[in-house]
């Protein structure tokens, strides 16, 4: 018997007993998480597929670990321009062990969930249309989507950011497409909530993406 199932935004493939790495989950180590985006589920060789997820149906497994993936390096050059950048970046991950595999009896998990979003959308406005509100887009590395995806989970000052910690914010941000470095974000945060911009353009003038060139 195995499923396919979205964990923390990507599909896999799994049965159970299995060990499976994902992007960072916010549980704590040695709790339990089910998962309710079964898209397919194969029984013996009975098939059943979703539309695009199986009502009713869910994944429950077991949170074996926090951990940091292999080092990506990201090397740019243009030719005669005199340009070269490198970057690193190790993504946040989680092992997991799959404990089992359920065609149903998961619908009070299903239905709890789009409340919660529901009322993390009616919140998120505020947060960032509110006259507290900073512009994160200052801070070497960060983008308009970043800054929006922070303002919505409550990060939405410098100070706010200077109080969190890099591997936080890299697990906010997952979800946004290509490679973020955090790690000098929160001090870039706190120079500019205390005012001092000339020491911070100094700084961020040997940064490129939030690291040093």
């Amino acid at each position: 018997m195995y499923a396919i199932v979205e964990i923390a935004g990507q599909q896999f493939k799994v049965a159970k007993d299995q060990k499976v790495y994902v992007h960072r989950l916010p549980e704590s180590e040695g709790s339990s998480v089910t998962f309710d985006k079964v898209m397919l589920i194969e029984d013996n060789g009975n098939v059943t597929v979703g539309a695009p997820a199986i009502e009713g149906a869910g994944v429950t497994a077991k949170i074996l670990g926090h951990l940091k993936g292999d080092k990506v390096i990201v090397f740019k050059k243009k030719r005669r321009k005199g340009y070269k950048k490198k970057n690193g970046h190790r993504q946040y991950l989680s092992e997991i062990q799959i404990e089992s595999i359920a065609t149903s009896g998961t619908k009070a998990t299903k239905k709890a969930e789009p409340a919660k979003k529901a009322e993390a959308k009616k919140a998120a406005p505020k947060k960032s249309t509110s006259k507290k509100g900073d512009d994160l887009k200052k801070i070497e590395g960060i983008g308009p989507k970043i800054a929006e995806t922070l303002a919505d989970a409550g990060i939405a000052t410098f100070a706010e950011l200077a109080k969190s910690e890099p591997a936080k914010i890299s697990e906010i941000i997952a979800n946004v497409r290509g490679n973020h470095v955090t790690d000098t974000w929160p001090k870039q945060a706190e120079l500019a909530a205390e005012g001092k911009w000339d020491e911070l353009k100094e700084w961020q003038d040997k940064l490129d993406g939030g690291v040093a060139k």
